[in-house]
């Protein structure tokens, strides 16, 4: 192995490992040290020579030569790590330290004592470079003190003894912190080796949880206690409307979030998850109902106290997702029921009709007639119960709505309702309120017919049959200030409904009463999406002699219809 120091890793980004590395700082440290001796060395020689002016000037001009040396390097060089051999890179370096140094030994003749400078280069290499090439640069200066004292003992200057006692000990010297240089940069580089393997873990998990965030259908929120929104997902986004990024939300500042920040900080209060039905109110946009749910996660323990705070995740729902969710199993297990039905309950309902009115023609007594005809009714309102489920399960089939087409809604209205009134002897109960001019929209006519006969049987249910209790009335865009587009609207004066049963109305097999199916709302709700219209509930009130009068209403907003002709 070349090198103690792990290299950059091929994968990893600047802002996934901390810049600068332990390594650069490490040597940037060692190059500023080694320029500040330098200089601190030539200000000593230039006090020296201002001291004694007829001191020579070699060791000035040595210092000098030196500071100059290990400034540039410092300015100049770029960091790279000692190799295991004498390279350029030691050269300029280490090279430059020893010889300095020795130089200085040699020049002073012993008037001054350099010997301790030399840990400095014997240092840079245990740290900066591999041990080998430590324990040589020990090795090297260990040579040239000895060196030193045989050229001192060869000129009979000093104690010989204790010159090369002297060159032994600052050797060992030299040998022990080459050792344990290189074993403190060995431990501190595997140390880096694992912190950057570490962060390019994290690094990578952090991209898999946001991909995965990312791709979650319900929004997700990561909000710390104050409200603060650490992360996001564009679900979320989406689902609160708003456009903003994550350091730019703060749920405690949004006035249409308080009902979120409010269970957030029930979270936090009560350390478990909560979970609830709330809604949110979006500038610009119609209020939300989300179904939220709140996860804690776990606190970091021996960590600064903003580290130890847990943060929350918020999971939300849109709740009109949810029920087409409901609604969609429903209508799978309703069209797996259909087939079962038609073969099982109509043919032996068929008998049963057949021989009840066989059975009729020869009954003569009220009694019987009036039981007969109670078995007929009944055998009536079972075959309206199969057709309705038969036409449920046919209706999510595809192609549902090729028969849709451009269509007068006007007159095909009047037609109706007029059909209606003569059927169910109604007329003066109901009041129809059209335009004179054709009104277009894109349905079929047939579908028109049952989704405007189930909403006046309804009316019928619960109006009081006076003149007018029922209200039919057809209105287009340009006639109502929230430009919704032509709209149908069904009005009758019957009592306001329970809570519990609107929030139910629309879906199957739902009823106030024990003698519906509960398909009936739920028929007109499918048969309008497929044709891209939409129903709703409202209680509103109507004029009615002369009086304004609560009632129910129902709207059926329609798709505007493509340029082309309506049909009557």
């Amino acid at each position: 192995m070349n090198s103690l120091w792990p290299t950059s890793f091929p994968n990893a980004s600047h802002a996934e490992l901390d810049q600068p590395q332990e390594f650069e700082r490490l040597w940037r440290g060692f190059m500023t040290a080694r320029a500040t001796l330098g200089l601190m060395l030539a200000l000593f020689q230039v006090g020296i020579y201002a001291l004694i002016p007829q001191q020579s000037s070699a060791p000035l001009l040595i210092c000098l030569t030196y500071f100059a040396a290990a400034l540039a390097v410092r300015l100049t060089g770029q960091p790279q790590q000692l190799q295991r051999s004498f390279d350029a890179s030691w050269l300029q370096t280490v090279g430059v330290d020893v010889l300095a140094f020795a130089t200085l030994q040699i020049v002073q003749g012993g008037a001054i004592d350099y010997t301790p400078l030399f840990a400095l280069p014997v240092l840079v290499v245990g740290v900066l470079g591999s041990m080998l090439l430590a324990m040589a640069t020990a090795a090297s200066v260990t040579l040239l003190l000895f060196a030193h004292a045989a050229w001192l003992m060869t000129r009979h200057t000093g104690d010989v003894t204790g010159n090369f006692l002297q060159a032994a000990l600052t050797g060992a010297g030299c040998f022990a912190i080459s050792f344990i240089a290189s074993q403190l940069a060995t431990r501190l580089a595997n140390v880096e080796l694992r912190a950057q393997r570490n962060q390019l873990a994290v690094a990578e998990q952090r991209r898999v949880n946001e991909l995965v965030i990312k791709s979650l259908t319900d929004g997700v929120l990561v909000v710390d206690e104050g409200g603060k929104v650490r992360s996001t997902n564009p679900a979320a986004c989406l689902l609160l409307d708003t456009r903003a990024q994550n350091d730019e939300l703060d749920l405690s500042t949004r006035p249409g979030w308080q009902t979120l920040m409010q269970l957030v900080h029930a979270s936090f209060a009560s350390h478990h998850p909560q979970q609830a039905d709330i809604t949110v109110d979006r500038p610009g946009s119609s209020p939300r109902r989300l179904r939220v749910r709140t996860q804690l996660t776990g606190s970091l323990k021996g960590q600064t106290q903003e580290q130890v705070q847990g943060l929350c995740v918020v999971f939300m729902q849109d709740q009109r997702e949810i029920q087409a969710r409901i609604r969609a199993e429903k209508l799978a297990g309703m069209g797996r029921m259909s087939a079962a039905v038609a073969h099982e309950i109509r043919n032996p309902l068929a008998a049963i009709t057949q021989a009840n009115a066989l059975l009729t023609e020869d009954l003569s007594d009220p009694a019987q007639q009036r039981l007969a005809q109670m078995v007929g009714q009944n055998a009536l309102r079972l075959e309206n119960i199969v057709k309705d489920v038969l036409h449920l399960a046919h209706a999510g089939e595809p192609g549902r709505a090729d028969s849709a087409k451009s269509l007068d809604i006007c007159k095909s209205t009047e037609r109706i309702c007029r059909d209606w009134g003569n059927q169910h002897a109604a007329g003066g109960e109901l009041g129809l309120s059209l335009p004179i001019e054709p009104l277009n929209g894109w349905f079929d006519v047939e579908h028109l017919r049952r989704v405007l006969i189930n909403l006046l049987d309804n009316a019928q249910r619960f109006a009081s049959h006076r003149p007018s209790s029922i209200q039919v009335s057809l209105e287009s865009g340009g006639q109502m200030p929230s430009k919704i587009g032509l709209t149908l609207r069904v009005w009758s004066d019957g009592t306001v409904l329970d809570p519990s049963v609107e929030q139910h109305l629309f879906e199957p097999f739902f009823s106030s009463e024990s003698r519906s199916s509960g398909l009936g709302l739920y028929i007109c709700r499918e048969l309008c999406e497929s044709h891209g219209a939409t129903i709703s509930y409202d209680r509103s009130d109507r004029l009615l002699n002369q009086q304004l009068v609560p009632g129910n209403e129902f709207r059926v907003v329609f798709k505007p219809a493509p340029d082309q002709p309506a049909t009557p």
